[in-house]
């Protein structure tokens, strides 16, 4: 069974987003909305009530052997019902 989350990611600017009710996680680029929402509602016990998801990729980099090609990962926005959180980003 392929594992969709990958990561949360913490940022100064997801900090705030998780005050609101947002949640944001690093997930597989083959992911669809449905797999994260199926996963996140049974993983974290909690009701999901929209999700929005953004293909980002890496800077450019030189190297020895000249340009590296970026690499693409995505991320998911998870906003859940109101009053629920996820424990993961309480603390820390």
């Amino acid at each position: 069974m392929k594992q969709h989350l990958k990561s949360p990611l913490i940022t100064e600017k997801n900090t705030v987003l998780a005050e609101a009710g947002t949640y944001v996680f690093q997930v597989d680029l083959s992911s669809t909305k449905e797999q994260i929402k199926k996963e996140v509602e049974t993983g974290f016990n909690v009701k999901v009530q929209k999700i929005r998801t953004a293909v980002c990729r890496d800077d450019m980099r030189y190297s020895k052997f000249g340009l590296t090609v970026p690499k693409k990962w995505k991320k998911a926005y998870i906003q859940l019902a109101p009053g629920q959180k996820i424990s993961l980003f309480e603390g820390a």
